[in-house]
């Protein structure tokens, strides 16, 4: 759900908060769901699950990359990692420049250095 995803982030990032149960609690709270859900945090019973999710990306492109892990036509990457996210048209093209990168055979990577922090908005 992108705005529970949202309301916790941030509170972590821009807010600065270090204390996870009242972040979890609040960012529950703002987006209206049900604060029992809290119990999640601590509970194991779906970390193979996950793990295992992670490790299915991070098959797909390798180790020496992190996440977020992008797949689509057959091919997968890190990344995007764009501030603030494209919204509108602007949004299309950046997805359909990285189909165009994406079906070269031979693209891999572009990177450059990161002179601002993410936007939230």
């Amino acid at each position: 759900m992108k705005q529970l995803y949202d309301a916790l982030g941030t509170r972590f990032h821009p807010g600065g908060e270090k204390d996870r149960d009242k972040v979890m609690r609040e960012s529950l709270a703002e987006v209206g769901l049900p604060a029992e859900l809290i119990e999640f945090a601590y509970d194991d019973r779906y970390d193979e699950l996950l793990r295992a999710s992670h490790a299915e990306g991070i098959g797909l492109v390798g180790e020496e990359v992190g996440t977020p892990v992008v797949a689509f036509n057959g091919t997968a990457f890190f990344g995007p990692v764009i501030t603030p996210a494209p919204k509108g048209e602007d949004a299309g093209r950046v997805w359909d420049g990285a189909v165009l990168l994406a079906s070269y055979p031979g693209f891999y990577e572009l990177k450059r250095t990161r002179t601002q922090g993410p936007i939230f908005d």
